[in-house]
């Protein structure tokens, strides 16, 4: 969940819209690691997803965690929806999907302990209530009006428009999960280099973390489910922009994109004002029709980019977004794999030779068999898994490289679940349903103990 922002008074020049991304750029020594994950919670006996409010719900949640682990409160409109400390937080998707959003970390040893933290924290909380969490990509079983809204003012005004747009769209917003990485960069060129690798490579990713073959109580044809329905909702602000890959693209040309996204609301006074559909240009010369006659801050600005969802996306620093959620083991893996590849500069460099020719319809063509097929997944004769053991080698090296110890180890560990998965050719959604068709003979309500945390 974006945090809105306030405050950073009125944008007077367009040029204010590029210098605020260009003032994330940090020096290597200062880069930091950000890793965000979502969890769906249900109710141990019912196996139903949790409500709002009630003795076992959301709201039981974040009051537990307020209350024994010394987090501070984030309200809107007198609502509890989620919790700071210690530069994290932890915060809720439409669904009830509760996130953990982590703080800047120095490598991926202490992204560990922090997951680990939280995760031991959410049990401590979650099992005397008879709630449990599971890591997965989308929700197995539950039905779309099974679904609980949060009482936040962005869903609401986002609900009815997703309907409008694309066809998947509520599904995305209430029964997905994934994990992701956010990760610094150090020049404008640095950008340009980090995201076009997160774009052409996120397809690998997807392939890798696939745990979503499951929806409505059946098999949905998908070994990710969840990049299936980013592929059907809201071509405008979706997808591996291919403009990023061509001649001159920086700062400003993203800011073009982000400003051709058609806006969803602004925050004023604690409240979401619609603006859906309208222009943000339009904002910047006074002319928005939901604020007549207002000029738009730069928290105006940092709210609207957090509401465009390509598959890499430009803020202060650059999220990865490709991949499902998943167990503790895929927790990890997941920044792993990006600080690998872009933390240092040979794995970048090579990282960057790797994709180097690729067409944009290779790349979308590599995104579709990814969720379709996982690892399995191939198209114009490039094969995902030959790509991801490649891609698995580039990121040990860079890790290695890094030398972040702890207890004599390096943060190549961590990469370890992802390149058994490609010696076996098997995501987690392959196992899940050789589990489904196996030992668990078609009874798809044992996956919520089988994904618990």
């Amino acid at each position: 969940m974006s945090i809105p922002q306030q405050g950073g008074g009125p944008i007077e020049r367009r040029e204010e819209l590029a210098d605020y991304i260009a003032s994330g750029e940090k020096p290597r020594d200062a880069w930091r690691i950000g890793t965000e994950h979502e969890k769906f919670g249900f109710l141990t006996d019912t196996l139903e997803p949790l409500p709002y409010e009630g003795k076992r719900s959301v709201l039981a949640m974040l009051n537990g965690l307020r209350d024994r682990f010394g987090w501070s409160e984030l309200r809107e409109s007198g609502h509890l929806i989620g919790l700071s400390r210690d530069g994290a937080n932890v915060s809720l998707e439409p669904g009830g999907q509760l996130e953990l959003s982590g703080a800047p970390l120095s490598d991926i040893h202490q992204t560990d302990a922090e997951t680990r933290q939280h995760l031991a924290e959410v049990r401590a909380v979650a099992e005397p209530l008879g709630i449990g969490f599971m890591g997965l990509g989308a929700a197995p079983v539950w039905r779309q009006d099974q679904m609980p809204m949060m009482p936040k003012g962005r869903y609401a005004l986002m609900t009815p428009y997703m309907q409008r747009v694309g066809t998947l769209g509520t599904q995305m917003m209430y029964r997905t999960c994934t994990v992701q990485v956010n990760l610094d960069f150090a020049s404008e060129s640095d950008m340009v280099q980090k995201l076009r690798v997160a774009l052409a490579l996120q397809p690998v990713a997807t392939a890798l973390f696939a745990s979503s073959p499951f929806l409505d109580g059946q098999m949905n044809g998908m070994k990710s489910w969840r990049a299936h329905i980013w592929q059907n909702l809201d071509e405008a602000r979706t997808g591996l922009l291919p403009f990023v890959f061509e001649d001159g693209f920086g700062y400003e040309r993203w800011v073009d994109y982000v400003l051709d996204v058609p806006m969803y609301f602004v925050f004023r006074d604690g409240k979401y004002i619609d603006a859906l559909g309208q222009s943000f240009r339009d904002f910047l010369n006074g002319r928005l029709p939901a604020l007549p006659g207002e000029i738009p801050t730069l928290s105006d600005w940092a709210d609207h980019m957090t509401t465009v969802f390509p598959e890499a996306r430009v803020k202060k620093y650059i999220e990865m977004r490709g991949a499902d959620a998943g167990p503790l083991s895929h927790l990890n893996a997941l920044p792993a794999l990006w600080v690998g590849l872009t933390y240092d500069q040979g794995a970048l460099d090579a990282a960057s030779d790797l994709i180097r020719g690729w067409t944009a319809e290779q790349r979308e063509g590599l995104r579709r068999a990814a969720a379709r097929d996982g690892l399995a997944g191939e198209h114009d004769g490039l094969r995902l898994r030959d790509l991801a053991a490649e891609v698995l080698g580039l990121a040990e090296a860079g890790l290695a490289a890094r030398g972040q110890l702890a207890g004599g180890a390096d943060e190549t560990g961590f990469l370890t679940v992802l390149r058994e998965r490609v010696e076996r050719g098997a995501t987690l959604a392959d196992d899940l349903l050789a589990k489904y068709h196996g030992e668990w003979q078609g009874e798809l309500s044992r996956i919520y103990a089988d994904t618990a945390y």
